[in-house]
């Protein structure tokens, strides 16, 4: 169940698995990347993670919802007007990405695959914490291999990394994906606090859960669950054959039935909701990105709400 579409809007190009062809659509991706990214959220240091940071900035009014613990007493005395002390997000920062590219992941009906998707959300994580001595490492699954990265700083170990990952061989037909054995390789043994970036379908078995919860318990977490629209929903082109990639299993699907369709699309829906409630269990936060919209958009509105979030504003 494939298909080659018009590119939706603000679709990442297809990589294959690497080449001078994908080296190209990689520096494409990369200024892409660079010009949306900077353009749109321009200011102080940026990061994923959430939360107030320890080093002291400026006072500023206080607004209701900010946190009463960030009170300056001082300022608030000398201008009988109530302030608040900001602060600046923690620089030195070590972020590992656990990336799945198991066989489910090679689909895509919209202008891309979910693959290529993930490389893009690999990339944006990249853009957006390593500066300053940050380090990004990452494990990539394939459900027949595992590769790990070691965190290293700096722009250039970054974009060798993204290379890596895109080179990454992909998964024969009929391997089902390990995604909770890679998040264990992450659990132990125990690495200093930072950030876990998780990027993948979510698919198949639930058994990801324990891990990340234990992973949570030191980290913080970002979950990146990456989809393609034909797995919420079917349109009507008749009886259809599919594969699933990751079982080898061949069956019919009568999309021209439409009480199949909404079957389809309830059970679609109750998978997804599921996904979501494990993670919010596991305390991570959630970005979903799909192969018909416009992801750096999403990535932009999902930073922009964790930064407000993160002041201590209403909207926490």
């Amino acid at each position: 169940m494939t298909g080659n579409p018009t590119p939706a809007s603000g679709a990442p190009p297809h990589f294959g698995t690497g080449g001078p062809a994908a080296e190209a659509l990689l520096r494409k991706l990369e200024l892409t990347v660079r010009r949306r990214l900077d353009g749109l959220l321009q200011g102080d240091h940026l990061g994923l993670v959430p939360g107030s940071g320890s080093e002291a900035g400026d006072a500023r009014t206080y607004h209701p919802g900010d946190d009463v613990r960030r009170m300056d007493w001082p300022v608030t005395a000398r201008t009988q007007v109530p302030h608040v002390r900001e602060t600046i997000a923690d620089r030195e920062l070590e972020t590992w990405a656990v990336v799945d590219l198991s066989a489910s992941l090679d689909f895509g009906t919209a202008g891309c695959e979910k693959r290529d998707l993930a490389v893009a959300g690999l990339a944006a994580v990249g853009h957006l914490t390593v500066r300053g001595g940050n380090r990004l490492g990452a494990i990539v699954t394939t459900g027949e291999r595992v590769d790990r990265y070691p965190a290293t700083p700096g722009r250039l170990a970054a974009d060798r990394l993204l290379r890596a990952v895109v080179a990454t061989p992909r998964a024969s037909g009929g391997r089902r994906g390990d995604l909770a054995a890679a998040l264990e390789l992450l659990r132990r043994p125990p690495r200093r606090r930072g950030l876990v970036v998780v990027i993948s379908d979510f698919l198949g078995d639930a058994d990801w859960e324990r891990p990340l919860r234990g992973l949570g318990a030191r980290h913080e977490l970002l979950a990146i669950e990456v989809l393609d629209p034909r797995e919420l929903e079917l349109t009507d082109v008749g009886l259809l054959t599919v594969v699933d990639p990751e079982s080898g299993q061949t069956l019919e699907v009568p999309t021209g039935d439409a009480a199949f369709r909404r079957r389809f699309a309830e059970g679609a829906a109750a998978q997804r909701a599921e996904i979501a409630a494990g993670l919010r269990r596991a305390g991570a936060a959630h970005l979903r990105l799909r192969t018909d919209r416009d992801w750096l958009a999403d990535v932009v509105r999902f930073v922009a709400d964790r930064r407000r979030a993160g002041t201590g504003g209403a909207s926490r």
